[in-house]
């Protein structure tokens, strides 16, 4: 069982608002030992690697809980489904080896671009075919007719990213066939979304109550976790009655839903993908999407509400992730970490609390029920790390620069290693 040993780092634990000088013992693949504070040394005596990071900063590995992998940063919905499956693979690939390059050591799927994608994907990374992070697989979101992902008409067909269905029965049916394949997760939109362009806003919600029980009870007696797209006041009320643990969006949640989800704050994570706003109201012009159109189709009052939405929801004590909808032109795949200023600049969190939110939160949101340890710097936890060169804390920007991020150890093992670490561990064995 290999060791490594970091010395010399200022370590940001996921749950505490300073950096701490320490040191990090990993056995195998998980943290043996963490020594921070006055005399918090340990014996390098056995250890296979040595490694000082010169005063960089060693933080837990950042989870991505609304990740579109599949995605291949095109300028619709439409553009995504059209893509060949092969293609598809090959992009998927090539996307989860780019987050793992920016950091992300972990990301739940949430909405797959083909039926059994993620699941491919997600095995492949798992035997080691290709670098990926750790990796939980979606369904296609599951949609009704009109509703989010159906763009047909009736006198024009149109192909859908999502699984369009209507009716409990139906729901059940592909639930239970894609949970066959493999899925870890279902998704389901019971709202609208300003990226209908106008044709179902995003505080409406289009399913039935039979409807979306149907597919939380089948979900849940398989075995499996739910996510949903919820805008609607009305679809974040269904998520906590039916026990979806991802809600997605949750802009429109009125306060007295906000009150009710605070007393339940332990079983749900609430990821706002509010970059998804922020960029289609200001950063879309080149792809036909002036702030001008933001506003009439809707999608900058959503910026808005749901930035009023989620500020309070964090000062209620709700957690609120970072994250989500990259995957399209003008949100490209690797530019994510753009979410952590938002959580600052639109949510009211303090730096340290939006890389809690990124880092220790997002990690106990991946395990879920499971009970997996990841996300924070601590014994016994796995060891997902980053070595960071400066201080995140003082500048979350650094971690938009890949080259800022110098090392990526996913389960103990580096992704990525810089020379001069190589050179110290080589140091620290020939003293061992």
């Amino acid at each position: 069982m290999g060791t490594t040993l970091f010395t010399n780092v200022r370590i940001f634990e996921g749950t505490k608002p300073k950096l701490e000088a320490g040191e990090v013992l990993i056995e195998g693949n998980r943290i043996r030992k963490v020594a921070t504070g006055q005399g918090g040394r340990i014996s390098p005596d056995g250890v296979g690697e040595v490694i000082d990071a010169g005063g960089a900063t060693l933080m837990p590995g950042l989870v991505n809980t609304h990740c579109h992998f599949t995605y291949n940063n095109a300028t619709s919905l439409a553009d995504i489904t059209s893509l060949p499956v092969e293609e598809n693979l090959l992009c998927a690939i090539k996307n989860v080896e780019k987050y793992l390059d920016y950091g992300f050591t972990a990301a739940v799927g949430m909405a797959s671009a083909k039926p059994r994608l993620e699941v491919v994907v997600r095995n492949a990374v798992e035997r080691g075919d290709f670098p990926g992070p750790r990796l939980r697989a979606c369904t296609p979101e599951y949609t009704v007719s009109g509703g989010v992902g159906d763009d047909s008409r009736l006198d024009l067909y149109i192909p859908s990213i999502g699984i369009v269905l209507d009716g409990p029965d139906a729901f059940r049916k592909s639930i239970r066939e894609l949970v066959r394949e493999g899925v870890d997760i279902v998704k389901f939109n019971n709202s609208g979304d300003s990226f209908t362009f106008g044709r179902l806003p995003a505080h409406v919600n289009p399913m039935t109550e039979e409807e979306v029980r149907a597919i939380c009870e089948t979900t849940l007696n398989l075995g499996k976790r739910i996510g949903a797209h919820a805008h609607a006041d009305s679809g974040v009320r269904q998520c906590m009655k039916y026990g979806v643990e991802f809600i997605n969006h949750a802009t429109y949640a009125s306060d007295a839903t906000i009150a009710m989800l605070a007393k339940r704050a332990d079983r749900h994570w609430v990821v706002p993908a509010i970059a998804a706003r922020y960029n289609t109201t200001y950063e879309a012009g080149d792809w036909g999407i002036t702030e001008e159109v933001a506003t009439n189709i809707g999608n900058k009052r959503e910026l808005e509400e749901g930035a009023k939405t989620m500020a309070k929801m964090h000062a209620a004590g709700i957690k609120v992730l970072p994250f989500g909808d990259y995957g399209f032109a003008w949100l490209p795949i690797g530019q994510d970490c753009r979410d952590l200023e938002h959580c600052v600049n639109l949510f009211g969190m303090k730096p340290w609390e939006a890389l809690r939110a990124a880092t220790a939160y997002g990690g106990e949101a991946w395990a879920g029920q499971g009970g997996e340890l990841l996300g924070r710097i601590k014994t016994g936890y796995l060891a997902d790390l980053l070595i960071v060169d400066g201080d995140p804390l003082a500048d979350l920007t650094i971690l938009q620069d890949r080259r800022r991020i110098t090392a990526v150890m996913k389960d103990g093992r580096f992704h990525r290693r810089p020379e001069r670490f190589a050179a110290a561990a080589k140091r620290g064995k020939a003293a061992a």
